[in-house]
């Protein structure tokens, strides 16, 4: 059985392509991520945000790809990231707080 993954292809506002992942990343469903990572050339941004769990499958998936990435992972990630050595091959921020409404 497939963990729900959805992966939205998109651009930031300056042009830099951004991948958005939501659910979990896990065997069952990493080569979708892996596949959607070799789609695009140039620099990217991978937001985790949306992302609840990521096994070493999903962090295979990412690792070819961490010269030209920046993440963006909530803070639930970090010891993931952080132990698999992602962070140190990457830039990787928190997702920023959202905006108030007046």
């Amino acid at each position: 059985m497939t963990t729900p993954l959805t992966l939205t292809a998109g651009r930031r506002h300056d042009g830099t392509s951004l991948l958005t992942a939501v659910g979990e990343i896990d065997m069952s469903n990493c080569e979708a991520l892996a596949d959607a990572l070799h789609g695009t050339s140039g620099p990217l941004v991978l937001d985790l945000t949306g992302v609840d769990y990521l096994d070493s499958a999903g962090l295979c998936a990412i690792f070819p790809h961490a010269a030209r990435i920046e993440l963006i992972a909530h803070p639930l990630l970090e010891p993931v990231l952080t132990i698999s050595g992602l962070t140190n091959l990457t830039t990787t921020h928190r997702p920023e707080p959202p905006v108030p409404r007046d």
